[in-house]
Protein backbone atom coordinates (compact mmCIF):
# COMPACT_ATOMS: atom_id res chain seq x y z
CA UNK A 1 0.00 0.00 0.00
CA UNK A 2 1.28 3.46 -0.92
CA UNK A 3 -0.03 6.61 0.71
CA UNK A 4 0.17 8.83 -2.37
CA UNK A 5 -1.42 6.24 -4.63
CA UNK A 6 -3.99 4.54 -2.39
CA UNK A 7 -4.85 6.83 0.53
CA UNK A 8 -4.28 10.44 -0.46
CA UNK A 9 -6.83 10.37 -3.32
CA UNK A 10 -9.51 9.10 -0.91
CA UNK A 11 -8.79 11.85 1.61
CA UNK A 12 -8.45 14.51 -1.06
CA UNK A 13 -11.70 13.65 -2.84
CA UNK A 14 -13.83 13.10 0.24
CA UNK A 15 -12.34 14.95 3.22
CA UNK A 16 -10.26 17.96 2.24
CA UNK A 17 -13.23 20.20 1.48
CA UNK A 18 -14.07 20.38 5.19
CA UNK A 19 -10.76 19.22 6.68
CA UNK A 20 -8.21 20.70 4.31
CA UNK A 21 -6.20 23.86 3.66
CA UNK A 22 -9.14 26.29 3.36
CA UNK A 23 -9.50 27.70 6.87
CA UNK A 24 -12.79 29.40 5.97
CA UNK A 25 -14.43 26.03 5.29
CA UNK A 26 -12.53 23.94 7.82
CA UNK A 27 -14.59 22.03 10.37
CA UNK A 28 -13.58 20.98 13.90
CA UNK A 29 -10.18 22.63 13.46
CA UNK A 30 -9.00 19.41 11.82
CA UNK A 31 -6.73 19.15 8.81
CA UNK A 32 -6.38 15.78 7.16
CA UNK A 33 -3.99 17.17 4.55
CA UNK A 34 -1.31 17.74 7.22
CA UNK A 35 0.15 14.76 9.06
CA UNK A 36 0.72 16.57 12.36
CA UNK A 37 -2.89 17.75 12.53
CA UNK A 38 -4.35 14.39 11.50
CA UNK A 39 -2.35 12.56 14.18
CA UNK A 40 -2.67 15.17 16.91
CA UNK A 41 -4.36 14.01 20.11
CA UNK A 42 -7.06 16.31 21.46
CA UNK A 43 -8.60 15.39 24.78
CA UNK A 44 -7.10 11.94 24.39
CA UNK A 45 -8.59 11.39 20.93
CA UNK A 46 -7.02 11.53 17.50
CA UNK A 47 -8.40 11.37 13.98
CA UNK A 48 -5.58 9.03 12.99
CA UNK A 49 -3.91 6.91 15.68
CA UNK A 50 -1.12 4.95 13.97
CA UNK A 51 -1.52 1.20 14.39
CA UNK A 52 -4.87 1.55 16.15
CA UNK A 53 -7.80 1.93 13.80
CA UNK A 54 -10.18 1.08 16.65
CA UNK A 55 -9.05 4.20 18.50
CA UNK A 56 -9.00 6.44 15.42
CA UNK A 57 -11.83 8.93 15.16
CA UNK A 58 -11.54 8.86 11.38
CA UNK A 59 -12.41 5.16 11.25
CA UNK A 60 -15.16 5.49 13.82
CA UNK A 61 -16.79 8.25 11.80
CA UNK A 62 -16.59 6.59 8.39
CA UNK A 63 -18.06 3.36 9.80
CA UNK A 64 -20.77 5.02 11.87
CA UNK A 65 -24.47 4.73 11.01
CA UNK A 66 -25.34 7.71 13.20
CA UNK A 67 -26.22 10.61 10.86
CA UNK A 68 -24.90 13.07 13.45
CA UNK A 69 -21.47 11.43 13.44
CA UNK A 70 -20.92 9.70 10.10
CA UNK A 71 -18.38 11.11 7.66
CA UNK A 72 -18.81 12.27 5.03
CA UNK A 73 -22.10 13.60 6.44
CA UNK A 74 -25.38 12.41 4.92
CA UNK A 75 -25.88 15.80 3.27
CA UNK A 76 -22.61 15.50 1.36
CA UNK A 77 -22.62 14.23 -2.24
CA UNK A 78 -19.38 12.43 -1.44
CA UNK A 79 -19.68 8.82 -0.35
CA UNK A 80 -16.95 6.36 0.59
CA UNK A 81 -17.14 2.92 -0.93
CA UNK A 82 -16.77 -0.19 1.21
CA UNK A 83 -13.38 -0.78 -0.41
CA UNK A 84 -12.20 2.72 0.47
CA UNK A 85 -13.23 2.26 4.10
CA UNK A 86 -11.27 -0.99 4.27
CA UNK A 87 -8.22 0.71 2.75
CA UNK A 88 -8.28 3.53 5.31
CA UNK A 89 -8.60 1.04 8.17
CA UNK A 90 -5.75 -1.14 6.85
CA UNK A 91 -3.59 1.94 6.33
CA UNK A 92 -4.03 3.06 9.94
CA UNK A 93 -3.51 -0.44 11.33
CA UNK A 94 -0.32 -0.64 9.28
CA UNK A 95 1.11 2.46 10.96
CA UNK A 96 -0.51 5.26 8.94
CA UNK A 97 2.69 6.06 7.07
CA UNK A 98 2.44 9.52 5.54
CA UNK A 99 4.23 9.75 2.23
CA UNK A 100 5.76 13.04 1.20
CA UNK A 101 4.97 14.80 -2.04
CA UNK A 102 5.67 12.52 -4.99
CA UNK A 103 8.06 15.05 -6.52
CA UNK A 104 10.40 14.69 -3.54
CA UNK A 105 10.42 10.91 -3.37
CA UNK A 106 13.73 9.22 -4.08
CA UNK A 107 13.75 7.40 -7.39
CA UNK A 108 14.68 3.76 -7.28
CA UNK A 109 15.20 1.29 -10.08
CA UNK A 110 13.23 -1.94 -9.71
CA UNK A 111 15.05 -5.19 -10.43
CA UNK A 112 14.72 -6.25 -14.04
CA UNK A 113 12.72 -9.48 -14.30
CA UNK A 114 14.06 -12.30 -16.42
CA UNK A 115 11.21 -14.13 -18.15
CA UNK A 116 12.10 -17.78 -18.49
CA UNK A 117 9.66 -18.49 -21.29
CA UNK A 118 10.78 -15.70 -23.62
CA UNK A 119 14.41 -15.31 -22.54
CA UNK A 120 15.66 -15.79 -26.10
CA UNK A 121 13.73 -12.71 -27.27
CA UNK A 122 14.68 -10.52 -24.32
CA UNK A 123 17.14 -7.89 -25.49
CA UNK A 124 16.98 -5.37 -22.66
CA UNK A 125 15.20 -4.18 -19.51
CA UNK A 126 12.03 -3.08 -21.34
CA UNK A 127 11.70 -6.50 -22.95
CA UNK A 128 12.18 -8.04 -19.52
CA UNK A 129 9.24 -6.16 -18.02
CA UNK A 130 7.01 -6.65 -21.07
CA UNK A 131 7.67 -10.36 -21.51
CA UNK A 132 7.36 -11.03 -17.78
CA UNK A 133 3.89 -9.51 -17.79
CA UNK A 134 2.94 -11.49 -20.88
CA UNK A 135 4.22 -14.62 -19.19
CA UNK A 136 2.19 -13.82 -16.08
CA UNK A 137 -0.97 -13.36 -18.15
CA UNK A 138 -0.23 -16.53 -20.14
CA UNK A 139 0.02 -14.53 -23.35
CA UNK A 140 2.47 -14.82 -26.23
CA UNK A 141 4.32 -11.83 -27.70
CA UNK A 142 3.53 -10.71 -31.21
CA UNK A 143 5.76 -12.17 -33.91
CA UNK A 144 8.67 -10.11 -35.21
CA UNK A 145 7.37 -7.52 -37.67
CA UNK A 146 8.61 -7.62 -41.28
CA UNK A 147 11.54 -5.35 -42.04
CA UNK A 148 9.58 -2.91 -44.15
CA UNK A 149 7.15 -2.52 -41.23
CA UNK A 150 9.95 -2.03 -38.70
CA UNK A 151 11.63 0.76 -40.62
CA UNK A 152 8.33 2.52 -41.23
CA UNK A 153 7.39 2.37 -37.55
CA UNK A 154 10.80 3.56 -36.42
CA UNK A 155 10.93 6.40 -38.95
CA UNK A 156 7.48 7.71 -38.08
CA UNK A 157 8.11 7.41 -34.34
CA UNK A 158 11.50 9.13 -34.33
CA UNK A 159 11.29 11.63 -37.20
CA UNK A 160 7.60 11.93 -38.01
CA UNK A 161 8.41 11.10 -41.63
CA UNK A 162 8.00 7.89 -43.64
CA UNK A 163 11.19 6.27 -44.93
CA UNK A 164 12.24 6.73 -48.55
CA UNK A 165 11.69 3.71 -50.82
CA UNK A 166 15.42 3.21 -51.23
CA UNK A 167 15.86 3.28 -47.43
CA UNK A 168 13.24 0.55 -47.08
CA UNK A 169 14.95 -1.58 -49.72
CA UNK A 170 18.37 -1.12 -48.12
CA UNK A 171 17.13 -2.06 -44.66
CA UNK A 172 15.21 -5.08 -45.96
CA UNK A 173 18.36 -6.31 -47.71
CA UNK A 174 20.62 -5.73 -44.69
CA UNK A 175 20.71 -9.03 -42.79
CA UNK A 176 23.47 -8.04 -40.35
CA UNK A 177 22.79 -8.59 -36.64
CA UNK A 178 23.04 -4.88 -35.81
CA UNK A 179 20.97 -3.59 -38.73
CA UNK A 180 18.12 -2.39 -36.52
CA UNK A 181 20.47 -0.69 -34.03
CA UNK A 182 22.23 1.15 -36.87
CA UNK A 183 18.85 2.21 -38.26
CA UNK A 184 17.86 3.70 -34.90
CA UNK A 185 21.23 5.45 -34.56
CA UNK A 186 20.80 6.99 -38.00
CA UNK A 187 17.31 8.25 -37.20
CA UNK A 188 18.43 9.67 -33.86
CA UNK A 189 21.25 11.52 -35.62
CA UNK A 190 18.84 13.10 -38.11
CA UNK A 191 17.84 16.76 -37.56
CA UNK A 192 14.28 15.55 -38.12
CA UNK A 193 14.49 13.77 -34.76
CA UNK A 194 14.64 17.02 -32.78
CA UNK A 195 11.80 18.52 -34.78
CA UNK A 196 9.64 15.45 -34.21
CA UNK A 197 10.37 15.22 -30.48
CA UNK A 198 9.71 18.92 -29.94
CA UNK A 199 6.10 18.63 -31.16
CA UNK A 200 4.62 17.63 -27.82
CA UNK A 201 6.60 20.23 -25.87
CA UNK A 202 5.68 23.05 -28.23
CA UNK A 203 2.06 21.90 -28.25
CA UNK A 204 1.92 21.92 -24.45
CA UNK A 205 3.26 25.48 -24.46
CA UNK A 206 0.63 26.47 -27.08
CA UNK A 207 3.34 27.50 -29.54
CA UNK A 208 2.41 28.59 -33.07
CA UNK A 209 4.27 30.38 -35.85
CA UNK A 210 1.35 32.78 -36.25
CA UNK A 211 -1.51 34.20 -34.20
CA UNK A 212 -4.26 32.46 -36.14
CA UNK A 213 -7.76 33.90 -36.35
CA UNK A 214 -8.58 36.48 -39.02
CA UNK A 215 -5.35 38.46 -39.16
CA UNK A 216 -3.05 35.47 -38.67
CA UNK A 217 -0.10 37.73 -38.00
CA UNK A 218 3.35 36.25 -37.67
CA UNK A 219 4.92 35.75 -34.27
CA UNK A 220 8.58 36.16 -33.41
CA UNK A 221 9.10 33.27 -31.00
CA UNK A 222 10.62 30.97 -33.59
CA UNK A 223 14.13 31.12 -31.99
CA UNK A 224 12.69 29.33 -28.97
CA UNK A 225 11.10 26.73 -31.26
CA UNK A 226 14.45 26.11 -32.91
CA UNK A 227 16.18 25.94 -29.53
CA UNK A 228 13.81 23.21 -28.32
CA UNK A 229 14.44 21.13 -31.44
CA UNK A 230 18.18 21.71 -31.12
CA UNK A 231 18.11 20.63 -27.46
CA UNK A 232 16.70 17.25 -28.45
CA UNK A 233 19.22 16.86 -31.25
CA UNK A 234 22.10 17.76 -28.93
CA UNK A 235 20.91 15.31 -26.31
CA UNK A 236 20.61 18.01 -23.65
CA UNK A 237 19.99 16.25 -20.30
CA UNK A 238 16.38 16.53 -19.18
CA UNK A 239 17.18 18.27 -15.89
CA UNK A 240 19.09 21.00 -17.74
CA UNK A 241 16.36 21.19 -20.38
CA UNK A 242 13.63 21.80 -17.80
CA UNK A 243 15.83 24.22 -15.86
CA UNK A 244 16.33 26.38 -18.93
CA UNK A 245 12.62 26.19 -19.75
CA UNK A 246 11.47 27.23 -16.29
CA UNK A 247 14.24 29.57 -15.19
CA UNK A 248 15.28 31.00 -18.56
Amino acid sequence: MQFNRDILPILSDNCFQCHGPDENKREADLRLDVEASAKELKEGKGAVVPGKSGESELVRRILSDNPDEMMPPPTSPRKLTAEQKVLLKKWIDGGAEWGGHWAFQKLTSPPVPIPAKFAARTNGPIDGFLFSRLEKENLAPSPQAPRHTLIRRASLDLTGLPPLPEEVDAFAADQSADAYERLIDRLLASPDFGERMSWEWLEAARYADSNGYQGDGERTMWPWRDWVASAFNRGLPYDQFTLWQLAG
